[in-house]
């Protein structure tokens, strides 16, 4: 019986899991802001300002998916390692900080795009100076400190299903290729050697994505392997009976 209930317990987990992850790429799909990134941002973002706040609004809705896989895994976890499991979540925390931080920057460029035009739009004006402090405040959280915490964070989670077996080995090794590729697209961004919209980025953050893409519908369709849990029952059952003196 209560083999069976955690099983059921696995079961869920992993598809609460799946749910978030697919949630959590589609609010990144509809995050993107084009008019932010254009190079007349600070004309065009005033008349844009529904996107841009559509964009706020769909980050803001990546933080709950990316809490939610972590909390929904960590019970399962934390029973094959808890070190790991408490790093891995420790890490969705800090991302999901930096989220709220990008989502929070975004509508501030319309209040400078809307400042700048009511002054007439100057050339050379402190108005473009404080447009690209945000743009690049805004890249630096969005893909460098939100990217490099939830890497760090994939890391330890594919680490743990290496270990563990509780998913196919392929897909871990896939997941901690991924998250290092990630983690040196966005160390390539920090020091200035490649631009966010950029194919290289773009190619180099890929794999990860797909990792994503593919855990979800794993963990949705057919959750978790059996022989872990079955070792893990063992594990629980099968204990050496204490000597009588």
């Amino acid at each position: 019986m209560a083999m069976h209930e955690d099983q059921n317990n696995e079961r869920r987990a992993a598809i609460v899991a799946g749910i978030c992850v697919l949630a959590g790429m589609i609010a990144g799909v509809f995050s993107v802001v084009p008019s932010v990134d254009d190079p007349g941002y600070l004309l065009n973002v005033a008349d844009a300002w529904p996107e841009v706040l559509r964009g706020a609004f769909f980050q803001l809705l990546m933080a709950p998916a990316y809490l939610g896989f972590a909390l929904a895994l960590y019970p399962v976890l934390r029973r094959h390692d808890p070190a790991l499991a408490v790093g891995f979540i420790g890490s969705r925390f800090v991302a999901v900080a930096f989220i709220l931080c990008g989502a929070i920057i975004l509508p501030l460029f319309v209040t400078l795009s809307r400042a700048f035009l009511q002054a007439g739009a100057p050339e050379g004006s402190a108005f473009q100076v404080l447009g690209e402090l945000l743009r690049t405040w805004r890249d630096l959280v969005n893909h460098v400190a939100m990217v490099i915490a939830s890497s760090l964070g994939a890391l330890l989670f594919n680490l743990l299903l290496l270990r563990t077996r509780l998913l196919p080995a392929w897909l871990a090794a896939w997941g901690l290729a991924g998250a290092a590729l990630a983690v040196a697209a966005s160390l390539l961004v920090l020091f200035g050697s490649v631009p966010v919209v950029s194919s290289l980025y773009l190619v180099m953050n890929a794999p990860m994505a797909a990792q994503e893409l593919v855990l979800a519908l794993l963990l949705v369709v057919k959750g978790f392997g059996p022989a872990p849990r079955g070792e893990l029952v063992a594990s629980r059952t099968c204990r050496p009976r204490e000597s009588v003196a």
